[in-house]
């Protein structure tokens, strides 16, 4: 749960220009150990993030989602995941025609 909401800040600060919306619950009691964020063009930013080494997977028809597993990430690693992502979002990598291509599964 930590992860999470330690996840969910800084993605909020961070990306605010950019059309995010969070999808999951914010108490995170109910969230578990996933996040998911709303966002037009998802499919595209999600494989331009998993080239940058964050992975996570997309869902139609807009959901960035996000899952941490506290044996194998730690807190730089979700504090780089927020960086990221919002560096995809503000350089717009994700334009790029090979991450436009929809693959069978992200």
């Amino acid at each position: 749960m930590a992860l999470t909401s330690l996840f969910i800040d800084p993605v909020e600060e961070l990306c605010a220009p950019y059309g995010l919306e969070l999808a999951s619950p914010r108490d995170p009691e109910r969230r578990g150990s996933q996040v998911g964020f709303g966002r037009p063009e998802g499919c595209p930013v999600m494989r331009a993030l998993i080239d940058r080494g964050v992975h996570g997977d997309f869902r139609a028809p807009d959901l960035l989602r996000f899952g941490f597993a506290p044996l194998r990430i730690g807190f730089a690693d979700v504090h780089d995941a927020a960086t990221a992502l919002a560096e995809v979002l503000g350089r717009e990598p994700w334009r790029d025609e090979r991450y436009r291509r929809r693959p069978a599964v992200t």
